[in-house]
């Protein structure tokens, strides 16, 4: 019998519910989710779980907790959590933000969030003028500008980001933050350094941000990193093959991707599927985890 994996992927608890993101997972749904996990499935540390996947001993009802990116919350607000449910996660951690950085998103979320008044004229940076005047509209208005700077290249979106805001508030994990998760018993795994999505990158590109995504963590950490996470994670769009292939000869053990299902013994410990926990009702979260388990393999 082959036992699948169920693998959680989580990018942010909030401390508090927003209003502007109320699907964001803060403290309190959180907890939700680890007395559910702790009561239901039997939860594994990722590096452990993707041993005893291949070698057909995993558990039954096993599965595991990431976060991706690496923000400051995962220190703050997720791990005393896990601590508290003596619940192991790994967190997937782009290291060039380490020293005060933010994702472009986030800028462009901030922004938008803290703009004054009832409009928003963003004409500076190729936009219109927007209705900002409740909750709603504002978040219409960061969507739109994300997906529009989403499918932009890369040194345009980052100049028209830099014309929206000039500064930002850090949001990311610094060094510390990094090392406590470490020194907690929680494994550690890395990005791109920049987030970049590898697809968008030449192969030498490509192959030199892993390279120093992992080479500033286990600097940091003074630890192997073994497992890593592809930014996006669309197998065939926002990663390939030949970026698997990269992983693989340097000497990564796995890689998680996000798309839906369950990892099975003959899955390709380089395009390991995840569960993204969105549910606010504990009925809906068990029942859409166990439908997780049902989704063919790709």
């Amino acid at each position: 019998m082959q036992l699948p994996l169920s693998i959680l992927i989580y990018h942010r608890v909030v401390a508090r519910p927003d209003a502007l993101f109320p699907e964001r997972v803060d403290a309190r749904r959180f907890e939700q989710h680890l007395r559910l996990l702790t009561r239901w499935f039997q939860v594994l540390p990722l590096a452990v779980a993707v041993r005893q996947l291949r070698a057909r001993t995993l558990p039954s009802r096993a599965a595991c907790i990431t976060f991706d990116d690496g923000y400051a919350d995962s220190a703050d607000v997720a791990l005393p959590l896990l601590q508290r449910y003596r619940v192991p996660a790994t967190f997937f951690v782009a290291s060039g933000f380490l020293d005060g950085g933010s994702l472009w998103s986030d800028v462009v979320i901030d922004a938008v969030r803290e703009a004054p008044g009832e409009r928003l004229n963003l004409g500076r940076c190729g936009f219109g003028s927007y209705d900002i005047a409740c909750p709603q509209r504002r978040r219409a208005v960061i969507d739109m500008l994300l997906e529009t700077l989403a499918a932009l290249p890369q040194r345009e979106r980052m100049q028209r980001v830099a014309m929206l805001a000039r500064r930002a508030s850090p949001s990311m994990l610094c060094p510390d933050q990094l090392l406590a998760l470490h020194r907690a018993g929680m494994d550690i795994g890395a990005h791109p350094v920049s987030h970049a999505v590898l697809a968008a990158l030449s192969n030498a590109e490509a192959r030199a941000e892993i390279a120093a995504g992992r080479a500033r963590l286990e600097d940091v950490i003074q630890a192997p990193v073994r497992l890593f996470a592809y930014p996006s994670g669309r197998p065939g769009r926002d990663f390939e093959k030949r970026h698997a292939n990269m992983l693989r000869s340097q000497g990564f053990d796995a890689a998680v991707t996000s798309a839906w299902g369950a990892a099975r013994p003959d899955t390709d410990p380089f395009e390991l599927p995840r569960f993204t926990p969105w549910d606010r009702s504990s009925g809906g979260f068990l029942l859409r985890l166990g439908g997780n388990l049902l989704i063919p393999p790709a």
